[in-house]
């Protein structure tokens, strides 16, 4: 692995009534040390910024160089946010595995689309999964002096063999060995198995899962949960990968062979430890777990629950927000991956007890990535297109904006909402949240 080049730290926002904001501290500047170090990410500024002294060198937008020294009581803010979170750039992954999302991808689109990570500094930071083959003895030492845990990480396989032979990496085959490393230092993990047809499911995925649940003990566990995806498979995939998408048949073997040992984990271990994505369920089309299955929604992250959640959130809300009519008739088409489209028919159903107000679902299919199955995220500007083009119904599209790249417009086709709407002759709305969704469906100032 390379090492990067180290940056200072250029400051992308100021909160108002901050410290930094106090100070004078611009968009644009940038932090070059601390305390006369030079942080390497958001995880060093945060330690070295907890000091009550701070000497900060500072570069501002046009290079100028400035010391700047601030007092303030243990562990303020400075109320600083920055570009990206890594001032040495992105540790890249150095696996080959055939169900990676980035590689079934067309060609063409933005940059970003094609960023292979595999950096623990994210992991700990928001959550992203990783794999642990591109670590670095500096790097593990890194992680047991500044107690970075839980990480999450994508173990797939606990057999040696079959690891390596997923993630296409002789180092793979390390990782019940890597897990012993956690345990030993009361550190911990977040797991997931994603499930390849033929390669890791049926016994397996069971040595995988009872090889994780033995490291569910103790006070401290270090394995916390594991999560069960199936693989997401596109029509851009490499050739001869060996994979085979999940089928409605092959879903419904899975779903009662996990929870089998989630019962026999629930009995031993006091929890379900081990959990099935949402997308199982809606691929067997069968019901959803009930919310009291969840606990306490440890692999949210990771689409375990998220749609249970969200139901009970959109009642929830409905029951703050929801009138019993609007002053005037409105017609909206709310467009979601048909997925969701058995859970979520309940949903429309409560909306349109509102008078004067008519929801139609819209699930959509992605021909785009070439899935019959899709997730609401994954939808493309595309996929609206084929899918509303030639649909009569009037209404503006209510567009949750999981579709689009954050603070931006943009679709994973790289069309934007403005593409969309010209083409389809029809308003578009993105809302992001569910209270945001209440409140634009039953707004007076929208269009009819």
């Amino acid at each position: 692995m390379s090492v990067p080049s180290l940056r200072p730290a250029k400051i992308s926002r100021v909160l108002p009534d901050s410290i930094g904001a106090e100070i004078g501290f611009e968009v644009g500047d940038a932090i070059a040390s601390i305390n006369g170090i030079q942080p390497r990410d958001l995880i060093d500024y945060q330690y070295l910024c907890a000091d009550e002294v701070l000497a900060l060198e500072v570069l501002d937008a046009q290079g100028k160089r400035h010391a700047i020294e601030i007092e303030k009581d243990y562990d303020d803010d400075l109320g600083l946010e920055f570009e990206t979170a890594l001032f040495d750039g992105l540790i890249q992954c150095n696996n080959r595995c055939p169900f990676c999302f980035i590689d079934q991808q067309p060609p063409g689109k933005r940059e970003s689309l094609y960023y292979k990570d595999d950096d623990y500094r994210l992991s700990f930071l928001y959550g992203s999964y990783l794999t642990l083959t591109n670590l670095t003895t500096r790097e593990w030492e890194r992680i047991e002096q500044m107690r970075l845990s839980p990480l999450y990480v994508s173990v797939h396989a606990t057999a040696p063999e079959v690891r390596s032979r997923l993630l296409k990496n002789d180092r793979a085959g390390q990782i019940l060995d890597q897990l012993r490393w956690f345990q030993a230092r009361r550190l911990q993990i977040h797991a997931q198995v994603v499930v390849c047809p033929g390669i890791n499911d049926g016994a397996q995925l069971e040595r995988t899962l009872r090889d994780l649940a033995q490291f569910h003990s103790g006070e401290i566990p270090a394995v916390l949960s594991a999560a069960v995806v199936p693989v997401g498979l596109t029509r851009f995939r490499p050739d001869a990968d060996e994979l085979t998408p999940v089928s409605r048949a092959h879903a419904q073997t899975v779903i009662p062979q996990v929870q089998a040992l989630q019962a026999e984990f629930k009995a031993t271990l006091g929890s379900t430890f081990a959990w099935l994505a949402d997308e199982w369920f809606l691929i067997a089309q069968t019901d959803l777990p009930p919310e009291s299955h969840y606990e306490d929604y440890p692999q949210i992250g990771n689409g375990v629950g998220s749609i249970r959640q969200f139901i009970h959130e959109f009642e929830t809300a409905c029951d703050r927000l929801l009138p019993s009519q609007i002053p005037t008739p409105k017609t909206w088409l709310w467009v979601v991956g048909n997925a969701v489209e058995h859970a979520f028919q309940p949903l429309v159903t409560r909306l349109n007890q509102v008078e004067n107000l008519t929801v139609e679902l819209v699930p959509l299919r992605s021909d785009y990535w070439g899935q019959d199955i899709t997730v609401t995220g994954l939808l493309t500007g595309q996929d609206l297109i084929t899918g509303l083009r030639d649909r009569t119904t009037p209404g503006q599209i209510l567009l949750p904006s999981v579709m689009l790249k954050h603070d931006d417009t943009r679709f994973l086709d790289d069309l934007t909402v403005a593409d969309v709407a010209q083409t389809l002759g029809r308003a578009i709305v993105p809302v992001a949240g569910i209270d945001a969704l209440l409140k634009t469906l039953t707004s007076h100032s929208a269009a009819a």
